[in-house]
């Protein structure tokens, strides 16, 4: 176009006006897109072309890949799943633990008492004995004798403190015991451990008392150890033998004793101290009316 004719100059002049003429129309009118587009549609095989040689030799690349490396590359998959797994089950498990200690606080509103959120880290071997080791210990003020609870219900009570651990004495020990009531109509009984996590004894109740299955029963609050109104268990079993003066009553604890990795210990009212560790041996109910004598 330069290079033919008498004035290239002109010509020159001509191409800076028209491309001048584009830039501004492309600017304030936007009339150059659809042109644009156009040729980009026709340039598409241009720029095939132009990666053609670059897939044609990643194709004869593939061709002669070795098998080793076939296995290198399976086994950079397979672990990079791995953890991909691993963080997804953390993610889970994040997820639960959020969802726990949502439960725990909205639990923990419904008390007046003051809480603080513990962890289990540990399960006491001994397979004759329901404990568990939280990571609360006198360094945060625990002391023996206070409640323990789960989103649920009532766990049980601390039995032994260290400065920075804690034993606690679960519900379904055969050497524990929870004064309660009934919530329908006030019935007060003592609840016992039985060995077994799942199962609680309701005892001292007579046979014309007015008790049904599925009846929840909740700390009453007698013998100072723990504050009335925690759920504890509910009947699951009634057992009335002809002659007998008391009924054989079964309860399934509220709180998931086996399961629950979070848990409340509750400190007693300004000015209060934990009363001694109640057991099956020494029934709260007594306690309560030796002191009421006193």
């Amino acid at each position: 176009m330069f290079v033919q004719g008498p004035v290239p100059g002109l010509r020159l002049l001509l191409v800076i006006i028209v491309s001048a003429a584009l830039i501004v129309a492309d600017q304030q009118f936007d009339r150059v897109t659809p042109v644009r587009s156009t040729l980009a549609t026709g340039l598409t095989p241009v720029y095939w072309l132009g990666n053609a040689p670059n897939q044609f030799s990643g194709w004869v690349a593939g061709l002669f890949t070795t098998r080793e490396d076939v296995q290198q590359e399976n086994e950079g998959l397979k672990a990079r799943l791995l953890i991909l797994e691993r963080r997804a089950l953390k993610y889970a498990a994040l997820a639960s633990e959020n969802n726990e200690l949502r439960r725990l606080m909205n639990s923990s509103e419904l008390l007046d008492d003051r809480v603080i959120v513990s962890e289990v880290v540990g399960v006491s071997p001994d397979p004759y004995s329901h404990e568990v080791v939280i990571n609360k210990g006198r360094s945060d003020g625990l002391q023996v004798g206070q409640a323990v609870l789960d989103a649920h219900g009532l766990m049980g009570q601390v039995v032994q403190t260290s400065q920075i651990t804690s034993r606690v004495l679960l519900v379904s020990d055969s050497s524990h015991a929870v004064p309660v009531e009934v919530v329908r109509n006030g019935l007060r009984a003592i609840l016992l451990g039985t060995g077994d996590s799942g199962t609680l004894d309701l005892v001292h109740v007579p046979d014309t008392a007015d008790i049904r299955e599925g009846d929840l029963l909740v700390s009453s609050g007698l013998g100072g150890r723990f504050p009335r109104g925690y759920p504890v268990a509910e009947v699951s079993l009634i057992n009335k033998e002809p002659g007998e003066p008391f009924v054989s009553i079964r309860a399934r604890p509220k709180a998931q004793l086996n399961q629950s990795r979070l848990v409340l210990v509750v400190f007693s009212p300004k000015g209060e101290s934990p009363a001694e560790p109640e057991t099956g041996d020494n029934p709260p109910a007594t306690e309560s009316a030796q002191e009421g004598q006193g």
